[in-house]
């Protein structure tokens, strides 16, 4: 609450004089008596009791309407958000593969695709104002979500990659080719894509380098991620009494195709060795990619000075209606 004409309360000093003036009345003794001690000891009526509320109703009603005149008000702020956002296509791979648990985060062990799951999570989380598709791929490619800015669904949607949904193998190029035909008709001032792999091109008709060509004469940039580690790698796989069992494979990463394929469209190649590694590099593309947003702050104000001028009213009335009882009438 704020005072529009703050220097009206200085008109509060003079209430105490105007009050006075009001009930100021010329007290000479109507009868004499010698001795008032008899007059002390009676009772005074309730009129007598009650007049100090007149000249408080008028100090009140005074006090009430200066505060009305400074005019209290309420500041409401708005505020316009204009964002450029940015379309980003998060391409994931889904073979058999990304069961290997090399990306386990501490004492817990998690497969690479769950590692990619919750890193996932956390930067679809951090982009409000952007609209974000997600591109299952194995040896086919398979569109999870288009571009959406229903951050909650896009999350369901990221909860449900598995492996074994699609045939396997790795087809980066046929994924990368699906990702891009996801941005072709976006306006978007950029267009990104991620994708993240454990392997080698072995499926699809697509070449990766040929996939990122396409990328670039559409102006989008490839972003690429090697998961995993180098050599043998555990992973558990379906046994045939319905249980899992551990197998050893071992990890092999395209890095200079993937490293191409960011060269070619003006991205970036990051290599995940673990979990940690993984998390910061989407914290770090997410630094990279900063969606412009502008904000327009208004001010406005709502008049409060109504209840105050209500009350005022009301003092003053109480008190010219006590005046014309015998409240009035006493000297």
């Amino acid at each position: 609450m704020i005072l529009r004409y703050p220097w009206l309360l200085l008109l509060l000093l003079l209430v105490p004089l105007l009050v006075y003036l009001r009930y100021r009345r010329a007290r000479r003794p109507a009868i004499r008596f010698s001795d008032g001690g008899q007059l002390a000891r009676i009772a005074p009526s309730w009129t007598v009791l009650a007049q100090p509320v007149l000249p408080v109703l008028y100090g009140l009603g005074l006090t009430l309407a200066i505060i009305a005149l400074a005019r209290p008000q309420k500041g409401l702020e708005e505020s316009s958000i204009r964002a450029e956002g940015i379309d980003i296509v998060l391409c994931v791979d889904v073979s058999t593969s990304m069961l290997a648990e090399d990306l386990s985060e501490g004492i817990n062990t998690i497969t690479r695709l769950d590692a990619c799951k919750e890193v996932v999570d956390r930067f679809i989380k951090n982009r409000t104002y952007d609209r974000i598709g997600l591109v299952a791929f194995a040896a086919l490619p398979f569109t999870m979500a288009p571009l959406s800015l229903d951050l909650d669904w896009l999350l369901q949607q990221v909860g449900t990659l598995e492996t074994g949904t699609l045939p396997d193998g790795t087809a980066i190029g046929s994924g990368l080719a699906s990702a891009v035909n996801r941005l072709r008709d976006s306006d978007a001032k950029s267009k990104v894509v991620i994708l993240l792999t454990d392997g080698v091109n072995n499926r699809g008709e697509i070449t990766p380098l040929n996939a990122a060509k396409a990328a670039e004469a559409l102006d989008i940039r490839v972003y690429t991620i090697g998961a995993g580690t180098d050599g043998i790698v555990n992973m558990k796989v379906p046994d045939m009494f319905g249980g899992t069992r551990t197998v050893r494979m071992r990890s092999e990463i395209d890095e200079g195709t993937l490293q191409q394929m960011a060269d070619i469209t003006g991205g970036k190649y990051f290599r995940a060795r673990d979990f940690d590694g993984l998390r910061a590099i989407y914290d770090e593309i997410d630094r990279l990619e900063k969606t412009e947003i502008n904000i327009d702050q208004y001010r406005y104000f709502e008049e409060r000075f109504m209840p105050f001028l209500l009350a005022a009213i009301i003092s003053f009335s109480l008190e010219k209606l006590f005046a014309l009882t015998r409240l009035g009438r006493l000297p």
